[in-house]
């Protein structure tokens, strides 16, 4: 394992040859594992470019994602070694979003349906839950293919130019916006206002759609993202957003 990749708290990524090992922790969940792999295997079945899945196995007893290694740099890479053409880059990570929600395959888990359980099981008090079940009722439910966190990190683009997507663990179908919402809470919690905004603003301008009908999301997108995360500053900020404030 001396070409590690990622360390998480329940994981390690590491590359072995032409292999990406995903080597999961014993206490991960078993189901998540799975549900990751059919994941990825039927979002390759849209001829997106991601890596080839290869198989789920065990390694030391632990249960592991084996798939492709892709050689290239990801985008947040080239964002940060090239600050000049952060703008040229910023456009390609919108244009491949958008080619992701072109996609469909229909068997997919739902995203609204995702977002419904995670606020109904949110530590948040029964009224502002089913509040906020009723409102997540009322939006479309679309087919879309939703990648769930899409940041630079997550795009490699290759030597000829070819992007790659990453991690297809929070894969579902369902309504594009709400996946872009996703991608813009994700960057302001991540301390970059400056780059949410543009990023937000260069997606409409290249998608349509309004800014309007992003806001509706947001308190939808954060209260699911509650429950997930431990850090208090983070926590905090979802939880103005889940009440409409500082939005």
């Amino acid at each position: 394992m001396e070409n590690i990749i990622a360390k998480r708290k329940d994981k390690l990524v590491y590359r072995d040859g032409d292999r990406l090992i995903k080597l999961f922790d014993e206490n991960y969940s078993k189901s998540d594992i799975l549900n990751e792999a059919i994941n990825q295997a039927r979002v390759a079945e849209t001829g997106l470019n991601i890596p080839r899945f290869r198989e789920v196995t065990v390694i030391d007893g632990k249960s592991a994602i084996v798939m492709d290694f892709i050689e290239g740099d990801t985008l947040a890479a080239l964002m940060q070694e090239h600050p000049a053409r952060r703008g040229e880059y910023l456009d390609k990570f919108v244009d491949i979003q958008r080619d992701i929600h072109a996609r469909k395959h229909l068997l997919l888990t739902k995203y609204n349906d995702k977002l419904k359980r995670k606020i109904l099981n949110s530590n948040l008090d029964a009224s502002t839950r089913y509040d906020l079940s009723m409102r997540l009722d009322g939006m479309p439910r679309h087919t879309h293919i939703c990648h769930g966190d899409f940041i630079p990190s997550n795009v490699i683009i290759t030597r000829d130019g070819t992007p790659f997507i990453l991690d297809w663990s929070h894969a579902s179908q369902g309504n594009a916006t709400a996946d872009v919402t996703k991608s813009y809470l994700l960057f302001r919690l991540s301390g970059a206002e400056e780059f949410a905004e543009e990023y937000l603003s260069r997606f409409l301008a290249r998608a349509g759609g309004s800014e309007d009908y992003v806001r509706e999301w947001i308190p939808l997108i954060a209260a699911a993202q509650i429950s997930a995360n431990t850090d208090p500053v983070r926590r905090e900020q979802l939880l103005k957003w889940t009440f409409g404030e500082e939005v």
